[in-house]
């Protein structure tokens, strides 16, 4: 049987994202409960591999397997550098004969797709630049927490057209959130990302929007999410894009526009006080940046064990 993979959004359907959120919460609350590892993947190692420095992914998926009882091994940038002392094809096929289990954070989408095509047991996306899945999957379970039913909830995102953009347009729309993203021109999200989830938020009942106005944007949001402004690979580009996003920083007057005082604040973090996000926002009350920092453990041991199905 070819394996599971989860190289985007998409790799599960809507009932399998509700199964894995489910999975999630319960995993969680048996970990605050008794703090013990399990047995399951006794005997299972994932192999982790990271073209980009880590905290949140790196801890997340080496905690989380050993709380399921298994191994987690680093491949960093150095290790194997992918493409370059080998194929791609090569290191997937090579993994497959050892580990039960593979995630990697890339630059390339192609490389996980490739890793994917190659490999004989899963993929995960830890990271590449179309699309950030695992933080989705976290984030969509600390909105559940904080919001109970999703469907016709609204989550408004300002800011860069990102990676994790694309993943909450797509899982929005999955789940039948109204979804609004407020970049500045030239910086939206793929049009073919927009398009996608506009046609699976149609069969939710759910409204997908990109705009240039904030203001718009925010109206009404249930949440309001925010990213670095310059992603790892775009440093060189960051000083020209502190002044093409300054209008699109969350201050405390962005979050009074929604018009809902009970609004939460969400970012993916590493965040940058001062820039895409005022720090009376980020450590504010209405933040709940550290509740999905921690469900990045707890939604990736769900997909783990939904990959192998365990």
């Amino acid at each position: 049987m070819a394996p599971r993979h989860y190289t985007s959004v998409l790799d599960l359907d809507r009932d399998q994202t509700l199964a894995v959120l489910a999975r999630a919460a319960k995993l969680k609350a048996a970990w605050h409960k008794k703090r013990k590892a399990s047995k399951r993947l006794r005997g299972y190692t994932l192999a982790a591999i990271f073209e980009k420095p880590s905290l949140r992914t790196r801890t997340t998926f080496e905690a989380g397997m050993t709380q399921l009882g298994g191994h987690s091994t680093y491949l960093g940038p150095n290790d194997i550098r992918l493409g370059a002392r080998e194929s791609v094809a090569d290191i997937a096929q090579n993994l497959s004969r050892w580990v039960q289990i593979i995630m990697a954070r890339t630059y390339a989408h192609s490389t996980i797709t490739e890793l994917a095509e190659w490999s004989a047991v899963p993929v995960i996306n830890g990271l590449s630049d179309q699309e950030h899945p695992c933080q989705a999957l976290a984030d969509f379970q600390t909105l559940q927490e904080r919001l109970g039913n999703l469907e016709g909830k609204k989550l408004a995102y300002v800011g860069d057209g990102n990676n994790v953009a694309h993943s909450l347009l797509l899982m929005g729309a999955l789940l039948g959130l109204h979804v609004s993203v407020a970049t500045p021109e030239g910086y939206e999200p793929h049009m073919e990302i927009i398009e996608r989830a506009q046609q699976l938020a149609a069969a939710q009942h759910a409204n997908i929007e990109a705009t240039w106005d904030v203001q718009q944007a925010v109206q009404g949001a249930d949440a309001v999410y925010t990213d670095v402004w310059a992603s790892m690979g775009q440093e060189v580009e960051a000083e020209a894009r502190r002044s093409i996003f300054a209008g699109y920083q969350v201050t405390p007057e962005l979050m009074a526009a929604t018009g809902k005082p009970e609004t939460i604040f969400m970012h993916c973090l590493p965040a940058h006080r001062g820039e895409e996000v005022a720090a009376a926002v980020l450590d504010g009350p209405q933040s709940i940046v550290f509740d999905q920092a921690e469900n990045r453990l707890h939604a990736q041991k769900a997909l783990i064990l939904w990959l192998l199905d365990r």
